[in-house]
């Protein structure tokens, strides 16, 4: 799982729009490796970062 970190409209994704705190990606669209490494990564032109993965942490009854 993803999460915004920085608002962006994905043109790969019908130009749908993320708000900083959304979860990427919405709805049905599967986005590929190379787009999920595009967007976790700084921007050559707008220098930012727009995703970052988020390590979801199992639950003390899931340990067990």
């Amino acid at each position: 799982m993803f999460k915004v970190i920085n608002d962006f409209y994905d043109k790969e994704s019908k130009n749908t729009f993320y708000r900083s705190g959304d979860e990427y990606p919405k709805g049905d669209y599967k986005p590929t490796k190379k787009r999920i490494k595009e967007l976790s990564e700084v921007h050559p032109q707008y220098k930012k970062v727009f995703i970052e993965e988020v390590k979801e942490e199992k639950k003390a009854s899931e340990k067990e």
